[in-house]
């Protein structure tokens, strides 16, 4: 049962993250189009929570390679955000955020697989 809840939880931090990355690189080249689209952080805040919420349940299980991996690339995700929110100044660290939260997912879903 465990196998199943936290590969649950790998699948939906790593589609989160990978939309959350999509929409970041893609929506700039949108608002060059006159398509009346503005940047709207509180899409981001969504995503970073769904992330966070995958993230608070895998870390308590995970090895501390995985646990440092995520928890620094959800900082990353929220300075950015935050920063973004409160002094509206985009900062590119929500990418790196984004590509490390990846990353971290599917070393975490690799080594389950492997150890069960």
């Amino acid at each position: 049962m465990k196998k199943t809840t936290t590969s649950f939880y790998d699948i939906l931090g790593i589609s989160s993250a990978t939309i959350c990355l999509v929409h970041c690189l893609i929506f700039p080249i949108l608002t060059l189009l006159p398509l009346g689209i503005s940047h709207n952080p509180i899409v981001d805040l969504i995503f970073a929570s769904i992330g966070l919420f995958a993230i608070f349940k895998i870390i308590k299980k995970s090895a501390l390679l995985v646990s440092a991996i995520l928890v620094v690339s959800m900082s990353l995700i929220w300075i950015s955000i935050l920063s973004d929110l409160l002094f509206e100044i985009h900062l590119d660290l929500i990418y790196y955020g984004g590509i490390g939260m990846i990353v971290g997912h599917l070393i975490n879903y690799n080594l389950h697989k492997t150890n069960h």
